[in-house]
This record gives C-alpha cells, structure tokens and sequence, in this order.
C-alpha cells in the first residue's frame, strides 16, 4: 500500500502551493542567506524540495542548487517554476532515506516537513538525517524545520490545521500518542483536478531534547534551536509550547 505522503503529493502542486505556511518564501530565504554571509560559493542542497519554491528562490539570487524529492508531479512544478524564472536548478527524484550525495554540499535545507519527519518510523526519519550530514563538507549547515511535540501536549493539532489550510485541507479524528509522540489523523482535501481525497495519516513529533540528541548522534556538532514562524525565521523567536514547529540549525 502506497504511504500516505506519496498518496497526498501524487496531484497536489499546484493546490500545494495556494496553501498559507507556502506564502512566506522570501523572507525564509532571506534568513538562509544570512545564515551563509550571502556567500555565492555555497552550494546547497533541497531536501524534500517539493514545488521547488527555495530551491527557486535561492537560485534567483545566484546559488547553485539541487533539489531533491519522491514526488514527480512536485518535481514537475519545481522545473516549471524555474523555468519561468530563467533560473537552472538541478532538480531529481530521490528518496531522502537513500542519498548518495557525500561531502558535496556546503547548506542543506530540509524544511516545512519536505521529508523529514513523515516517514512511518524513527529509523527512517534518523536515515534521513544521516544522509544530510553525509551530503555536506566538514563545517557545513543544515537549516531545518520539524514538528515541535510541545505544541500538542498544550493545543489541539486538528484546530491549529484546519485554522490555517487557505486551500481548503480539513483534518479530522486526531489522536496525539504520548508514547510514541505521533498524531493519527484522517485529513481530507481536493487535488489538482478538484477530486476529493480522504487520507489516514500519521506524523511524528519531536521533542527539542530529541533533536539535540539525534541530530548531535548523526555526527553533528553543534545544535541551535528556535521558534518556527513561517516566512520570518529568525535566531531571536526562542522555541516554546506554542510553537507549531521548531527551527533548527546545525553545524556539522
């Protein structure tokens, strides 16, 4: 049976990128490349691109970018869009829990749940971190962001996204696991061609101790985390329980 993610991502580009927490790009890229000193040398590496839309932005500004992703119709969109925008990005259809990539990449980006945390188990999602740190040279940077398994032990999950779809998701019959911190959801949506789609899914939450514990076993060596506000990242958003995600950089 098809994983959930593959299932949501076969026709939903276009509807994907009409969703609020997608408007934010320039000012998520405008953190980036403080993050480099603006430095054009650095080649970067998109993980879970989806649309392409920083992979797109970044190569608008002069970056050298690859772009990676499961999903051919996200990879169709990311083409089109730099394609549009008169801009070359090596964008290929990978899966992030198998990477080759090895020392050839000086920042790489896993963001907004591109591919990093929805695999069905830690193993999986630890995989994926991994192969970030192989792809990237000695004194490299990854920026990601992750669900903040705070923000469920004080909120609801199901009021937070069906509060912010501008396209139209719905989700239903959530239930947060505290042993395991995954939420077990159906969520229901319209595709590309306006067919109703109906999905079970269930996505993993970390906990900030988690990500400092992984991502420093991954061969990290140095672990910053913050708060995650869409379209305006920044060092000064210190991460809470009101925090939906957790933004996080790492050093290798």
């Amino acid at each position: 049976m098809e994983p959930w993610y593959e299932s949501l991502f076969e026709n939903y580009a276009a509807t994907y990128d009409k969703e609020s927490f997608t408007q934010g790009t320039a000012g998520e890229v405008d953190f980036i490349e403080a993050e480099i000193q603006s430095d054009k040398s650095v080649r970067v590496l998109d993980v879970g691109c989806g649309t392409g839309r920083h992979a797109v932005e970044l190569a608008r500004r002069g970056y050298a970018v690859a772009g990676v992703d499961l999903s051919e119709s996200q990879l169709a969109r990311a083409r089109q869009k730099a394609a549009q925008a008169g801009v070359s990005v090596d964008f290929r259809r990978a899966d992030a829990r198998k990477l080759s990539f090895d020392s050839e990449f000086d920042l790489v980006l896993l963001i907004c749940e591109g591919a990093f945390p929805l695999m069905e188990t830690d193993e999986m999602n630890y995989a994926i971190l991994c192969n970030a740190y192989r792809a990237l040279k000695p004194g490299g940077k990854m920026i990601l962001t992750t669900l903040n398994a705070l923000y469920p032990l004080f909120h609801s999950v199901k009021d937070f996204i069906n509060a912010n779809s501008a396209a139209g998701m719905t989700s239903d019959q959530n239930r947060f696991d505290v042993l395991t911190f995954r939420d077990h959801s159906e969520i229901t949506f319209a595709d590309d061609s306006g067919n109703p789609k109906t999905l079970v899914c269930n996505e993993r939450y970390y906990a900030p101790c988690e990500m400092v514990w992984l991502l420093k076993s991954a061969g990290f060596r140095k672990v910053e985390l913050f708060g995650c506000r869409g379209g305006a990242f920044s060092r000064n958003d210190k991460l809470n329980h009101d925090d939906y995600e957790m933004l996080v950089v790492s050093e290798k």
